[in-house]
């Protein structure tokens, strides 16, 4: 289990309170041995009238305990009124158990942000996850549709880390199918060009973009024209080979725009053509258990299915695993269908030590999850999991309308076009700032409004003016107020933050005190999406507040008769500005001091 003792958040420590309530009361009512207490969660109400925090003890204890919910709830609650930390307690509904809070805790909450800084709500001691992400062909320039699974998977990458799990980030090239070869006879033209042929318009079944133009030239440079002279079997090879690897360098150029970078680059070829053949070996493999026969499909009901052969075959028994049909392994022409090399693939990833897997696929490729998690639990003996998140598609507008194709690379806008207009910071936040499972309208000129219906905009600037008080601070009441971030952060440390005390200032303090829980919850179901919508919120509670002061002056930041008062305004400021910077760096976003 991860270790949180190095930052016992709020909600952690509130956690502990119930399951020791809930421990005491078994003892004492002779509870069978062997409860399991993880059930017991503590988490925010779904009504803030309701409370701080709302346990589902009673209810999911009720059967052990051989009592009715809403009686157990009255027993555990209590136990809890008796605890200092906590002023009301009330049952609700079935046996909900609610719990306010006294204002101090409030207070130690933000005292909890300041002792931790930038370890606030980080868990160390997870276990180890492979991310696999992006793994688009290497047939092109990344597009605006693999700008989002990219952006995606490295956030979610991150956000694991934080959570303390040992993150690999992995590329999982398709380097052996039939569009590389396509991909080769498209450079080869492009080769001819470059030697000086007017090759004409590009034959449909290739692809167009000139981006293929600087792998002409390079061949044509390195060969002459000696290639013109042999076979296609004889060159497909050598110019495969340059092309993907120029492909490849454009792609992690394009990913390194975005700021991302990924641990391991996975050759598909690999499988089949560096030693042992491993697609062949977890054939083998998955024969020995049983999992493998050779067998006739049923015509498949609706849609056509590509894999679909109306012929004795090789086939994985998928269904035994979950799956809807069993799946072909090997094509008419004696190759590997695709699934088969995908099966090798993630065995090789669990034999790589990782039993915790996490796959960020395309829309198109839904229907895919269950027959390769089928794979997952067989190859794995049940050891290992596979949790697939589809990123949907992104819709590029201008002002509301459509976006026109690129030139240059004949059918899509390209990654690094978006990244070059907008910024690597726009596109990260704003691509997560919708779940991932859901269409992303992507208006260029709306993320570049310095607004609040902007909200990367938004949440920067509240970083930004959190630095702009301190600077405030310093030239008006606290000469003293020292500038290096560190220095800052312990100086304000010994601020009387129980002074805290409108409902407004608790507010924002209770947004802080969430921000462990919140990132426990998204690392937990894989959705990073999840912290760029608090950011925003925390950050429109900061700048409500900022105006709220304009109009009620004792709400002001800086007080200038009251120091004291200042200095803990100063340190929620500082909470603030360590949760913003916090959030955005696992979202891989900067988080400036000043905008200008």
């Amino acid at each position: 289990m991860p270790d949180t003792s190095s930052s016992l958040h709020l909600f952690a420590d509130v956690l502990a309170r119930v399951h020791a309530a809930c421990r005491a009361l078994a003892v004492d009512a002779s509870w069978p041995e062997g409860i399991d207490f993880s059930r017991v969660v503590v988490e925010p109400p779904r009504d803030a009238s309701h409370g701080d925090m709302a346990t589902n003890a009673a209810m999911v204890l009720a059967k052990e305990a051989k009592a009715k919910p809403r009686d157990l709830a009255e027993q555990i609650a209590e136990r809890l009124r008796a605890d200092a930390l906590i002023a009301k307690v009330d049952i609700a509904g079935p046996g909900f158990i609610n719990l306010t809070l006294r204002p101090a805790a409030w207070a130690e909450a933000l005292r909890t942000v300041l002792r931790e800084g930038a370890d606030y709500g980080r868990v160390r001691g997870g276990s180890n996850v492979n991310v696999e992400y992006v793994s688009a062909n290497p047939t092109g320039p990344m597009h605006v549709g693999h700008c989002r699974g990219a952006v995606f998977g490295d956030a979610l990458a991150s956000l694991l880390q934080f959570g303390g799990h040992d993150v690999t980030r992995e590329y999982y090239i398709n380097d052996a199918g039939a569009q590389v070869d396509v991909l080769a006879r498209s450079a080869f033209l492009r080769y001819r060009e470059a030697l000086g042929e007017d090759i004409g318009a590009i034959p449909e079944g290739l692809y167009p973009g000139d981006y293929l133009k600087p792998v002409g030239q390079a061949l044509a440079r390195e060969h002459g024209d000696k290639l013109l002279a042999m076979s296609e079997a004889q060159w497909l090879p050598t110019v495969r080979a340059k092309a993907i690897a120029m492909m490849m360098d454009e792609i992690k150029d394009d990913l390194a725009a975005l700021n991302i970078r990924h641990d391991v680059f996975f050759s598909e070829r690999s499988l089949i053509e560096t030693g042992d053949n491993k697609v062949a070996e977890t054939i083998d493999f998955l024969k020995a258990k049983g999992d493998i026969y050779e067998g006739r499909l049923p015509p498949p009901k609706g849609a056509p299915v590509e894999d679909w052969e109306d012929r004795e075959q090789l086939l994985f028994k998928a269904t035994a695993y979950g799956d809807d049909v069993d799946r072909p392994l090997i094509k008419s022409d004696n190759s590997y269908t695709y699934f088969a090399s995908d099966i090798a693939y993630h065995k090789n990833k669990f034999d790589r030590g990782f039993a915790e897997m996490i796959d960020v696929w395309g829309a198109d490729h839904g229907g895919y999850i269950k027959r390769m998690q089928a794979a997952v639990k067989a190859t794995t003996s049940g050891k290992g999991a596979l949790d697939v998140k589809i990123v949907q598609l992104v819709k590029l507008l201008r002002n509301g309308e459509p976006v026109k194709m690129s030139k240059r690379s004949g059918d899509f806008v390209t990654l690094r076009e978006v990244v070059d207009e907008v910024g690597q910071d726009a596109v990260r936040f704003m691509m997560l700032y919708r779940k991932n499972d859901a269409v992303l309208d992507f208006d260029l000129a709306k993320v570049m409004e310095q607004s609040r219906d902007n909200p990367v905009f938004y949440v920067q600037y509240g970083h930004a003016r959190g630095h702009s008080i301190f600077r405030n601070a310093r030239t008006e009441v606290f000469p003293e107020l020292p500038e290096d971030s560190g220095k800052r952060v312990a100086w304000l440390r010994e601020s009387a933050v129980e002074r805290l005390s409108d409902p407004v200032e608790l507010d924002l303090l209770k947004r802080l005190a969430i921000y462990p829980r919140m990132l426990e919850a998204a690392a937990s179901a894989h959705e990073p999406h999840r912290i760029a919508f608090y950011l925003y919120e925390l950050a429109s509670e900061f700048h409500a507040l900022w105006t709220k002061g304009r109009d009620l002056p004792y709400l002001r930041f800086i007080i200038n008769n009251d120091a004291e008062l200042t200095k803990a305004r100063l340190a929620m400021v500082q909470g603030v500005v360590s949760v913003l910077a916090s959030g955005l760096a696992i979202l891989g976003v900067h988080a400036p001091d000043e905008m200008r």
